[in-house]
């Protein structure tokens, strides 16, 4: 993996300048804004730094990895993906009391994480006595909480006893905690083993995970306007799980915040509340809107709306089992008119089960290549289903929820924010 800073005038600036050099799979892992110092500061402009990262290709040669951080300082670089394998996990499950303690301890090592990114720039303290006091802590805290309360002698002298074992065995219980999938924690915990079997700080594994999770999550992908007709785009789902409202706040953010010209149809005639709702918003917005009852009367509206930057298109919230209706989505997308670009988002609820996501996904990803919306995640505290179908689908996650407020509830998906709460932080 490499890791670059780039810096410009706006933020899109700096990051046009990281793609230009990485390519296209580029993930863009901070943005901070620089502010001008010294006597004449109140006459020059902030500028902007993004720190970017991209995975190297596995056919290419390994790069020699770098060097160790001196003490005290935090080394954000991650190593290159190694294949070693991941010790075999831990099978006897810990109780509830002993993962809450588990993950309130993750959170404040986090913490403490990010305070010392912030003043990296700082003059170094003597840390050697605080990092030795801080894994003695560690040592005494994981003696306790972390090792079966009877464990027989000779399963002492098999378990790995140094300190970072025994950290990445809290991040394998955190990440359980918060549901991602014990498939990809081993994933995750495999490609850092490298930097634990180094001697690495607790600091510099927890900084590794957190990269490598960015990645795997990938850049977002909201929705870009098209350049020459109105971009179309489907927003499909099971019943529920809150497209009516997302669409109302996307169309918002394009109508009032861009200054675009937004239309809204919607082809759910079988729930009469779902048009009304819609057209409430419309009104309120003051776009037009549309009930299409056949794939006719859709491009016939299309002509009528060529001038339209966005058209927002809501479908019938239905069952993945209902053959019928997803026939009849299908062929509403499938016939709408080939000159016009055309995007399909498939709504999912943070509440949903994980077995039936993938039951869900592996429907729709048969019939189009779509992209993910999350909803209602103020309804649950564990945010690892949006990592577990990242990784099953490959799909892009676009935007996420959390309540009812137009058009206030809703933002593109922030990896960084979700990759802190899933290791335990805030």
């Amino acid at each position: 993996m490499t890791i670059k800073k780039f810096q410009g005038k706006t933020e899109e600036e700096a990051t046009l300048k990281a793609k230009q050099e990485l390519g296209v799979g580029t993930v863009i892992m901070n943005v901070k804004e620089v502010k001008p110092k010294g006597l004449f500061k109140a006459f020059k402009n902030s500028t902007y730094e993004v720190t970017a990262a991209i995975e190297e290709n596995e056919k290419t040669a390994q790069v020699k990895a770098p060097e160790m951080p001196k003490v005290g300082k935090i080394d954000v670089s991650a190593d290159e993906a190694i294949r070693i394998p991941a010790p075999e996990p831990v099978k006897k499950e810990e109780p509830k009391e002993q993962i809450k303690e588990t993950s309130q301890t993750v959170e404040n090592m986090w913490a403490s994480l990010e305070e010392k990114m912030k003043n990296e720039t700082k003059k170094e303290v003597a840390a050697e006595n605080n990092l030795e006091e801080k894994l003695e802590s560690l040592q005494n805290f994981l003696e306790k909480k972390l090792a079966p309360e009877e464990t027989k002698k000779e399963e002492l002298l098999e378990e790995p006893e140094d300190e970072g074992f025994k950290f990445m065995k809290m991040i394998y219980s955190v990440l359980l905690e918060n549901e991602v999938d014990e498939k990809y924690v081993n994933q995750i915990i495999d490609e850092v083993e490298t930097v634990r079997k180094k001697g690495s700080s607790v600091d510099h594994m927890l900084s590794s995970i957190y990269q490598k999770m960015i990645l795997k999550f990938g850049q977002p992908q909201p929705i870009e306007l098209a350049e020459n007709a109105p971009k179309l785009v489907f927003f499909v789902g099971p019943t529920g799980v809150g497209k009516t409202t997302t669409i109302a706040k996307i169309a918002s953010r394009f109508k009032v915040e861009k200054g675009k010209k937004v239309a809204l149809l919607t082809a759910d005639t079988y729930r009469i509340a779902a048009a009304d709702q819609l057209r409430t918003y419309a009104n309120i917005l003051d776009t037009p809107i549309k009930v299409i009852y056949s794939l006719e009367e859709l491009n016939d509206t299309l002509k009528e709306w060529k001038d339209y930057d966005l058209i927002l298109i809501d479908t019938a919230g239905l069952s993945h089992k209902n053959e019928e209706q997803r026939n009849d989505i299908k062929n509403l997308i499938t016939g709408a008119s080939e000159e016009y670009e055309k995007e399909i988002y498939l709504v999912l609820s943070a509440t949903t089960k994980y077995r039936d996501l993938k039951d869900i996904v592996d429907v729709y990803q048969k019939e189009f290549k779509v992209k993910l919306i999350f909803t209602k995640l103020d309804e649950t505290n564990c945010y690892g289903n949006m990592l577990n179908m990242k990784l099953y689908t490959g799909a892009d996650l676009s935007y996420v929820t959390y309540g009812q407020n137009v058009p206030e509830d809703i933002e593109v998906f922030n990896m960084q924010k979700i990759v802190k709460i899933l290791l335990g932080g805030k």
